[in-house]
């Protein structure tokens, strides 16, 4: 045997050996999130290796008997919003290839690519000792010849770009969800505001704080925010503890099973319970649909609003407009997340896409020979990766939307914040301190041309005086 040939073997073993160990290694028991510096880190906590359940990291007021104060949260929380995702282009190749260890995709699939790596590598050194031996008729029977796989592979690109297409129109719905929320409180703000006189300041304080929490609430209805048990035990006798109940069971270790109902723990002093009451937040934490609940809460406030002579049947009934359209955004977010695809036709993808990759190995041994196991290994990571994007992004709320960072920007175009800098909040466009009509006399246009009211009237007369015609004489002739 050739020296070249006994160094692949021990090479391709040795993977061998460390795949079969790197497939009995157990689901990680918490995976930390390294967002970019401007954004703070999440924990995801795994209670029985199934479904993540994200831990609330927002951050608590040091002064929690003290009355609500958005100066301290806003200086506590970093509620900006960055714009600007990253976005990869061409030239971002070395980036992406050696970020691959790190990857998440990658960490999913893990098991069905490290197996498949290994059978397609104990299929080539089976092809090669039976070679070595002289078995060339068994050697020969196992190679099937790329036709049946190249049959059957256009139809494993079907079935992989129909879930993928379909999960993708899932999470675009999504996201247009959400920008509808968000434009929809930035609506409902602008109109309490400028109606202030009539709607009341302390009424149009009550409505801004059930708008601001209204994300945050429709976040933990589509994906619980609740305390891990080590945060349970600091807060197990303090008034700060908010019991919420859940109508459906949540994996967390602390919850206990009351008339068919869960329990979720929360802190008081963290969004979007601090921007509420007591009274408000027992009768929060006690319904089913909390964020049904708030829309209800503020088409009550609506409701309430006398008339006047310039708030009227029309101005209410556009709030209430407004209203019902967050309430239609709570069913469009419980239609994505409660609706799966077909689960035929996921079982099916993946049965079919499992047997292809098995039995691969047998189309292309005789023509790979010891390079089978790495090359399968390759096109198994192409093609699950595939299907696992597609699973990411089904259920758009559980971590391919940010859904923390459009929470933050609604919050801080309601409440008016943002990092406590007075002139670039939002409430200065409804003020008009300080401010006087002649200052924009004064004002250039386009063209930096700077005139006063007086000079473009006698502009505007000089344009419109006409010119006299001059008189022609009796004897001339006109052609």
């Amino acid at each position: 045997m050739a020296p070249i040939t006994k160094m692949i073997l021990t090479i391709q073993l040795s993977c061998l050996l460390l795949l079969l160990a790197a497939s009995k290694v157990q689901p990680f028991q918490s995976v930390k999130i390294r967002p970019s510096p401007s954004r703070r880190e999440v924990t995801l906590s795994y209670s029985t290796g199934s479904d993540p359940i994200a831990v609330s990291s927002n951050p608590r007021l040091s002064t929690a008997p003290s009355p609500f104060s958005t100066e301290d949260l806003d200086n506590q929380i970093d509620t900006y919003a960055d714009p600007n995702d990253k976005r990869y282009s061409a030239s971002d190749w070395a980036h992406n290839m050696l970020s691959l260890p790190y990857s998440t995709i990658l960490h999913e699939i893990r098991s069905p690519v490290g197996w498949i790596t290994a059978w397609s590598t104990l299929v080539s050194l089976t092809y090669k000792m039976c070679q070595w031996n002289g078995m060339q008729s068994l050697a020969q029977k196992m190679c099937l010849g790329p036709t049946p796989h190249s049959l059957i592979a256009s139809s494993i690109g079907l079935l992989l770009v129909f879930r993928t297409n379909s999960a993708y129109q899932r999470f675009t719905e999504g996201r247009k969800t959400w920008e509808q929320i968000l434009n929809t409180c930035r609506d409902i703000t602008r109109m309490t505001s400028v109606y202030e006189h009539n709607v009341g300041l302390k009424r149009k304080q009550r409505i801004q704080r059930l708008l601001a929490a209204f994300p945050y609430v429709l976040q933990h209805h589509i994906q619980p925010r609740c305390l891990d048990h080590s945060q349970c035990k600091e807060l197990e006798c303090s008034p700060h503890v908010l019991v919420l109940n859940e109508p459906r069971s949540i994996s967390i270790s602390h919850t206990k099973k009351r008339g068919g109902s869960r329990e979720c723990w929360v802190d008081k002093r963290a969004l979007p319970w601090c921007l509420l009451p007591d009274p408000v937040l027992s009768k929060l934490g006690n319904s089913h649909n909390r964020p049904l609940w708030v829309t209800d809460r503020l088409s009550l406030e609506i409701t309430e609003i006398k008339y006047n002579d310039n708030f009227t049947s029309r101005e209410r009934l556009e709030l209430l407009k407004h209203t019902n359209t967050l309430s239609k955004c709570i069913g469009h977010c419980e239609r994505i997340h409660q609706t799966a695809v077909p689960l035929n036709y996921a079982r099916h993808a993946l049965r079919s896409l499992t047997m292809w990759s098995f039995t691969l190995p047998f189309g292309v041994v005789d023509k790979l020979g010891l390079l089978t196991g790495p090359v399968v290994g390759i096109v198994a990571w192409l093609m699950y990766g595939v299907y696992e994007i597609g699973h990411r992004i089904e259920d758009p709320f559980q971590g391919s939307l940010r859904l923390t960072d459009l929470c933050n920007a609604i919050y801080r175009d309601v409440m008016f914040g943002d990092r406590n800098q007075a002139g670039m909040r939002r409430q200065s466009a409804f003020r008009k301190d300080f401010e006087k009509e002649s200052d924009w006399d004064r004002v250039g246009d386009a063209f930096g041309v700077c005139r006063t009211e007086k000079e473009i009237l006698e502009g505007m007369l000089e344009q419109e005086t006409v010119e006299e015609p001059e008189l022609l004489p009796d004897d001339a002739v006109q052609i």
